[in-house]
């Protein structure tokens, strides 16, 4: 049995559902500052509701995808020593401050202001969620900047056949670094942004109880997807350019690709140094659905008076768009990574020769199943934890409530409905 498929097909599921938790991680965390900052400015009820509500759901997915990331950083050593062996001295100084950020600053900083509240000064307070923040996207800053060498190495030198960094400042200043961590960023922003939109759209559309505090989050979920689309598409867009300028043959072959095929096989041997046509495929796809959620922008007119509640099909349309930023996520981070096949380090080091050596197919079987399997699990275990969250409404809160009160105080703002029945 070929390991070198089965080791491809686990590092290609296991990293595509950390991903998903790293984009709502991500967008969360930003709105959550968003709607914290309101409250500590304002003083009004309403936000700080949202922020219970909301900063809810980030630890439930925050939590569950830790345990994602850790299986992630097994892999390395598991399955692809030799790309360890060869180029673990340059990226693995990025993953190394990655883990330093993301296991230990940044958890410690949410600890503190999971079981900060009511203990802490209000902009003590708020100021460990901005820790949070700050920190979350250093940690996606990281991971990015390592992926980037993978894509285009830089600031290295060979020494006795191993890759040894020699500029870190080239590390920061690869070309496929900057956009590629600005169209990441906006695609977390994305999706957090419409998860939020369609939960709330979702209560609307119930008419609970908590129409008043959903109605702010909808046009929140609703501006900062409009914004997130705007940026990604220009992010995105802009990284065809200088992805072209290094990686020659990823959209496609011609004379000038042919000779440096040509010059691959001789210097490497023979191979099929042709990025597979699914590369292509998952970013039209993409960019169809970028383009798509770009119409979220016709909705913000309806902002106006209420009217994409009154409507109500609107907020259908909300609901029913939010797998799109999660489906593209996946598409683009194939278009990513299997467009820069066979290479596991672009031009350098090939994808076999970057697998463990001497590792069985058999086992590495049983290996792709069971991963498989638990990172499907604690999937699932999220969203049906995070829907069912959602579903309870923002009335009865456990994170932040007083020590003292056995439930959450009756809402302030009237209970009766936005809009007639």
């Amino acid at each position: 049995m070929d390991p070198l498929p089965l080791a491809r097909f686990q590092f290609a599921a296991t990293t595509t559902i950390h991903f998903l938790f790293v984009a709502v991680t991500l967008g969360l965390v930003t709105l959550l500052v968003i709607l914290q900052t309101a409250w500590v400015i304002t003083g009004k009820a309403k936000y700080e509701r949202l922020t219970r509500f909301w900063g809810t759901l980030y630890v439930i997915n925050y939590v569950l995808g830790i345990a994602t990331g850790i299986v992630l950083e097994f892999q390395f050593g598991l399955n692809w020593s030799g790309l360890s062996r060869y180029a673990g001295n340059v990226f693995g100084a990025a993953l190394a401050l990655e883990t330093l950020t993301a296991f230990f600053l940044e958890s410690t900083l949410l600890g503190m202001w999971i079981f900060g509240w009511h203990r802490l000064r209000r902009g003590v307070h708020l100021g460990l969620l901005y820790g949070v923040a700050l920190t979350a996207y250093a940690s996606a800053f990281w991971v990015v900047l390592a992926n980037a060498w993978l894509q285009h190495p830089v600031g290295y030198e060979l020494r006795d056949g191993v890759a040894q960094l020699t500029d870190f400042g080239a590390l920061i200043r690869n070309p496929t670094l900057g956009m590629a961590f600005g169209h990441v960023v906006s695609a977390a922003l994305t999706t957090g942004g419409l998860l939020m939109a369609a939960v709330s759209a979702w209560h609307l559309l119930r008419r609970t109880r908590d129409h008043l505090l959903f109605r702010t989050s909808l046009r929140l979920g609703l501006v900062t997807t409009a914004l997130a689309v705007t940026a990604l598409q220009g992010f995105g867009f802009a990284q065809f350019r200088p992805v072209a300028a290094v990686q020659p043959v990823k959209f496609g072959t011609g004379p000038e690709q042919d000779a440096v095929i040509a010059d691959w096989a001789a210097r490497f041997g023979p191979a099929d140094y042709v990025p597979p046509v699914l590369a292509n495929v998952g970013l039209g796809y993409m960019i169809l659905i970028g383009f798509t959620l770009g119409g979220v922008w016709l909705l913000l007119p309806l902002l106006w008076r209420d009217w994409i509640i009154r409507l109500r099909f609107p907020l259908w349309l909300v609901l029913l768009a939010l797998p799109l930023p999660f489906a593209a996520v996946i598409l683009g981070w194939l278009a990513r990574e299997v467009g820069r096949q066979p290479w596991a380090v672009y031009g350098l080091l090939r994808v076999d020769q970057a697998l463990s050596p001497g590792v069985d197919g058999r086992v590495l079987l049983v290996s792709f199943l069971g991963f498989t399997l638990l990172l499907g699990a604690l999937a699932v275990t999220n969203w049906v934890l995070m829907a069912r969250h959602a579903a309870r409404g923002a009335h009865d809160l456990a994170l932040g409530r007083p020590p003292s009160a056995a439930a959450d105080a009756p809402p302030t703002w009237s209970d009766e409905p936005l809009i007639a029945r």
